[in-house]
């Protein structure tokens, strides 16, 4: 797709009812990502999610897909100990999920442990930019690779993680400009987040661009739809119905 000029969309994902509605509209992958923390479990951060908890997701979204490839978050503590244990968690996660392919986050510092993922025969999508696992080391969320220097490194990161073999890079929050130009740089698609429109693919939250999260509304966000209204709508016709007897009827009663 990178090769023909057609850019790659990407949505995340967590269950199999809204999987599979997402499958069925045509999305090119499904992540299923370790956000998950944050939408699914009422986290703050993206850190406290456990490996158990995103297989038992992923297993979800996998069998839903039939169209998009499913690529599973590895989530903090999985990989970041030692390269063994990140390569036994990378095929965990495929065997037991059932999913396509891990991301894994950060450049340098897991380069080693990517190679032997992909030597293993673990399909490997890189995250450089804003890393959320590294929230606590970044102090926020804010914008990254501000200044030359990160600049410099995250471009050097992404040409480290496309020559160890990863298939794609998520690329979250930078310049636009950077983001263009590691995608001129590299050879595998990147992604973006929050990284403007030179990139070959975007990628955004799936409760945030259908609205359902109303009070999270960053610059790069595009919400598509507005359900929360809709939902709290129809809960408020559904409790008013069962408080005046309206429902259900006779014809819903057997």
């Amino acid at each position: 797709m990178k090769q023909q000029g057609e850019k790659i969309t990407m949505l995340t994902s967590y269950d199999y009812t809204l999987a599979r509605l997402v499958d069925e509209a045509g999305i090119d992958i499904l992540l299923v990502g370790d956000s998950a923390s944050n939408i699914v479990c009422g986290n703050q951060y993206t850190l406290p999610i456990t490996m158990d908890e995103m297989i038992f997701l992923a297993k979800g979204v996998v069998r839903a897909a039939q169209h998009a490839l499913v690529v599973a978050d590895m989530p903090f503590g999985s990989y970041q100990v030692n390269d063994d244990m990140a390569v036994a968690n990378a095929i965990r996660m495929l065997k037991e999920s059932g999913a396509d392919a891990v991301k894994l986050e950060g450049g340098q510092e897991i380069a080693d442990a990517i190679r032997r993922m992909v030597k293993a025969g673990v399909p490997v999508c890189g995250h450089l930019g804003l890393t959320p696992q590294s929230v606590n080391q970044f102090g926020g969320y804010g914008l990254r690779a501000k200044e030359e220097a990160e600049a410099d490194k995250l471009l050097a990161d992404a040409r480290l993680l496309d020559e160890a073999g990863c298939f794609c890079i998520v690329l979250e929050k930078i310049p636009a400009v950077l983001a263009a130009r590691v995608t001129a740089a590299v050879s595998c698609p990147t992604i973006g987040i929050g990284a403007g429109a030179g990139t070959d693919g975007q990628v955004l939250v799936l409760h945030d661009m259908l609205g359902l999260n109303q009070g999270f509304k960053p610059k790069f966000l595009r919400q598509f739809a507005h359900l929360a209204e809709n939902i709290q709508s129809a809960v408020g016709d559904y409790i008013t119905a069962v408080k005046d007897s309206s429902f259900p009827s006779a014809e819903e009663s057997y």
